[in-house]
């Protein structure tokens, strides 16, 4: 197994932009899942490290889903201790690209989308 430095329990703070992006990439918990499987395989322990706002039960929903998509695969090893890990398919990388430009977009927006969610913006005339 590669050695991979683990995930920051930082990565996503709660003014990240994934909670603002206006349309998702699956579920509410889905873009964030595919950027943490950005750099290799993981663990489910080291996916709950920067997710931790999300329950267990949402993120094994948000696993099989992206599994069931085809976006993330899911694999067994049954060394010396059973051990599973997620990464991102050939697919599932795919989406990366347009999944920063969302997030770039969302960031540029930022206080845009702020005073839209906090009622200050009527597209109503």
């Amino acid at each position: 197994m590669t050695q991979r430095p683990p995930l920051p329990v930082d990565l996503f703070d709660e003014l990240c932009p994934s909670s603002l992006l206006p349309f998702r990439f699956g579920d509410k918990w889905a873009s964030m899942v595919l950027r943490c499987l950005e750099d290799g395989p993981r663990r489910y322990s080291e996916l709950r490290v920067p997710l931790s706002r999300v329950t267990a039960k949402a993120l094994t929903q948000s696993l099989r889903g992206l599994e069931r998509n085809g976006f993330v695969s899911r694999t067994v090893h049954a060394d010396r201790k059973l051990r599973v890990e997620y990464a991102l398919t050939p697919l599932g990388r795919s989406v990366l690209e347009p999944l920063a430009a969302a997030c770039r977009w969302t960031a540029d927006h930022w206080n845009e989308l702020l005073e839209a969610r906090e009622g200050g913006v009527s597209s109503i005339g």
